[in-house]
């Protein structure tokens, strides 16, 4: 049983989510060559990387929205300990591409594969309105805790004063998982899933101080 050593007011919980249809998508992939010299390497890698960049611009990607990092190289070796093998040279160069054509992100994924992209690291969808959908997310949040507050005080037969605390929670704290379940009373929670939705969720403690009469 957890004892309240200085009792003070009422505080509650709340935790909302905001979600949207993406309106955006990145997409994360590498270029990896392996040779038995770093001329041969660089020579490769070089070589789909312009035909990447060539893919990218068939599908409307303009060249500043890709990000690519320098050619890499570093030895290649297969296994661990004195058993692995020296495998060649491997050159790499990353590839951050972004753009708001949901539409092509298949056939676009196709294409770079076949023009020498070995690797798919990540495809991420997003919205360019995060910041207010946070900012929703956490004005609900604040009125879940406020109606629970007030269902709590109704119920024991106090008035809430003002707030005299609030605390900004990560919905996804791991120190909070006492929380969970209780959040918004019926409304959207941290927790919840929107397939095919990008979700924004935000969280809160208030405290309230008690009036009298």
């Amino acid at each position: 049983m957890q004892l309240i050593e200085r009792p003070w007011g009422v505080t509650a919980f709340g935790a909302a989510s905001v979600k949207a249809m993406p309106g955006l998508v990145r997409v994360r992939f590498r270029v990896v060559r392996v040779e038995q010299t770093p001329s041969e390497a660089f020579a490769t890698a070089a070589e789909a990387v312009r035909a990447v960049r060539q893919a990218l611009r068939e599908h409307g990607v303009v060249d500043s929205a890709v990000e690519r990092s320098r050619l890499d190289l570093k030895s290649s070796w297969s296994g661990y300990g004195p058993e692995r093998a020296f495998l060649g040279y491997q050159c790499q160069a990353s590839f951050a591409v972004e753009s708001d054509r949901l539409d092509i992100v298949q056939q676009l994924l196709d294409d770079v594969v076949a023009a020498g992209a070995n690797e798919i690291e990540a495809v991420e969808f997003d919205v360019t309105t995060k910041g207010e959908m946070r900012a929703e997310a956490r004005r609900q949040a604040v009125a879940a805790a406020r109606s629970k507050a007030e269902l709590y005080a109704e119920a024991a037969g106090i008035r809430l004063g003002t707030v005299v605390h609030i605390d900004d929670v990560d919905p996804e704290n791991v120190g909070h998982e006492r929380y969970r379940g209780h959040g918004s009373g019926g409304q959207a929670s941290a927790q919840d899933l929107a397939p095919g939705h990008v979700v924004v969720s935000a969280a809160v403690i208030l405290g309230f101080s008690i009036t009298h009469g």
